[in-house]
């Protein structure tokens, strides 16, 4: 196949939706339509291409959409795409809709079952990072990750007002089950005590110390910011009930943030950076790229390569670290 004779493209979603996803699939359309090729949206990720749920799509389709969480082309996990007769569906359909390449938009996950089409059928496939958790190797920042860390920062600067008029610990747990980017950039953000995060397996003791330290400078109440896949305790309930029993003193309280921090209009960031990807996309394929990943480093859009993206991690920055804990005295 010549990639610089494409003449349709399909795009989907799929994964965890992340603000800004619209605004990506937005990019997408309008950039084919600029280009005078066709476009195609595929409905619930990789279960909708195994059904063949598509349809064609111009600009009037993904209008006022750049402003609106979540994905229009909804998005669903797939069991049976994780199988071979599964993604053979899934081709057979791009064959019976004459589609030229898929434009996939999620995390690592949704990146390998789009590697596996594309090397399986010879099928090119370029990956959009969509993720709140903005734990994808070869991009600075995922699209949503800026979002999410805002929706954080407007809680949790609530959930302090009534923390220092109670003088009361809260535990706020946030997205990240397998990585603390989410946790340590919004705990810095809102002047955490204590940033709990998977990378910095901290322990309760070390916690309570931190906690008594606090105490100690003339803080009669303190924020903890929690990883949902942080491993000193259990849960974070665990954490709240070792610190109340260890620090009787202190009214513990747990807020668990939850879906919240996926949903909402994407801040003005995600909105460019989507707009900026999508476009991208299409031009990386215009330009005979495949198996790529679109990200951001230095400011600039940059490819990876999709097995890059997947087996490679994306290290937490230990710089931050150390500067929360400065910050916390």
């Amino acid at each position: 196949m010549n990639l610089q004779n494409i003449k349709r493209i399909a795009v989907l979603t799929s994964g965890g939706d992340a603000p800004g996803m619209n605004a990506t699939i937005r990019a997408v359309v309008r950039a084919c339509t600029f280009y005078k090729i066709d476009c195609f949206g595929v409905f619930r990720g990789f279960q909708g291409l195994i059904e063949g749920d598509l349809k064609q799509m111009g600009p009037r389709d993904v209008k006022y959409i750049i402003s609106k969480g979540g994905t229009i082309l909804k998005s669903a996990r797939s069991k049976e795409f994780m199988t071979l007769e599964g993604r053979k569906k899934a081709y057979e359909t791009l064959q019976k809709n004459q589609i030229d390449a898929l434009i996939v938009i999620g995390g690592d996950g949704s990146f390998t079952g789009a590697l596996m089409l594309s090397v399986e059928f010879n099928f090119p496939v370029i990956g959009i990072p969509g993720t709140i958790d903005n734990d994808i190797f070869g991009t600075s920042h995922t699209i949503g990750y800026d979002t999410a860390l805002n929706t954080i920062i407007d809680v949790v600067d609530k959930i302090r007002d009534t923390a220092t008029s109670h003088k009361r610990i809260f535990f706020v747990e946030v997205m990240g089950r397998d990585a603390g980017f989410v946790a340590l950039n919004s705990g810095i953000g809102i002047g955490a005590e204590a940033i709990l995060i998977p990378e910095e397996n901290i322990g309760l003791p070390k916690l309570l110390e931190n906690l008594k330290r606090s105490k100690a400078s003339g803080k009669s109440s303190c924020i903890v910011i929690v990883a949902e896949g942080e491993k000193s305790g259990k849960n974070v309930y665990e954490l709240s009930n070792y610190v109340e029993e260890n620090l009787p003193e202190y009214d513990v309280r747990v807020s668990v943030i939850g879906h919240i921090q996926r949903g909402g209009a994407p801040s003005c960031f995600d909105r460019v950076l989507a707009s900026r990807s999508g476009v991208a996309a299409v031009e990386a394929l215009l330009k005979g790229e495949k198996n790529i990943m679109i990200g951001l480093q230095n400011d600039l859009i940059a490819y990876t390569p999709l097995e890059k993206a997947i087996k490679e991690h994306a290290q937490i920055d230990k710089e931050l670290i150390r500067i929360s804990d400065i910050l916390a005295v």
